[in-house]
């Protein structure tokens, strides 16, 4: 190959994997963000925020006794002014729902339990984009995907001689690859 074909290949190599590196630079931290969410979440919900709150209403009352605006009152205060509609899901329990809220009380003890849910900000968007909840966005993400591997491979030859592929970066190249075989190993044992 010609010393200047082989430099017009290098450049394009490196334009490409500068300008597709750009390019997907704000999926890329998305899809890390939400990944690393997601490995969580046995820990923490990544996608909503629950705030739960306890709260007292006058006891004794009856399932029959149940109004619109004894109800009302009891959602005044969980801090809600208005319900969409309640439920009795059992003998002396009563179930209100509101926009993205419930209120579950013991009409015999009072006690009642207040849930608010909200959209953890930043990772809920992360999270639809990468499990593909947005309709027609498979094919972005396929796309990316693909992307992905391109400025992988790219990135193996932006850098020449010592500090290239040759050199050291073999090293780290097999040191990437033994993390994944480690793993399947140690896997495949237990």
């Amino acid at each position: 190959m010609s010393k200047k074909l082989s430099g017009r290949i290098r450049r394009l190599n490196i334009i490409t994997h500068r300008d597709a590196g750009y390019f997907f630079s704000s999926l890329i931290i998305i899809y890390s963000l939400s990944g690393i969410a997601l490995n969580h979440v046995d820990e923490w919900n990544p996608d909503f925020i629950i705030e739960k709150k306890e709260i007292q209403v006058p006891s004794g009352y009856l399932t029959n006794q149940l109004t619109p605006e004894l109800i009302t009152e009891f959602s005044k205060r969980a801090g809600e002014e208005k319900f969409k509609v309640y439920d009795i899901p059992s003998e002396n329990r009563v179930k209100i729902y509101y926009d993205n809220a419930s209120l579950f009380i013991d009409l015999q003890t009072g006690e009642g339990l207040y849930e608010k849910i909200k959209r953890r900000p930043v990772f809920y968007q992360s999270n639809v984009l990468h499990r593909n909840s947005l309709k027609g966005w498979k094919w972005v993400s396929d796309i990316f995907g693909g992307f992905l591997i391109i400025i992988s491979i790219t990135g193996l030859f932006v850098l020449k001689g010592k500090n290239g592929i040759t050199g050291r970066g073999k090293w780290f190249i097999v040191a990437g690859f033994l993390l994944p075989i480690i793993a399947l190993i140690l896997h495949e044992l237990s």
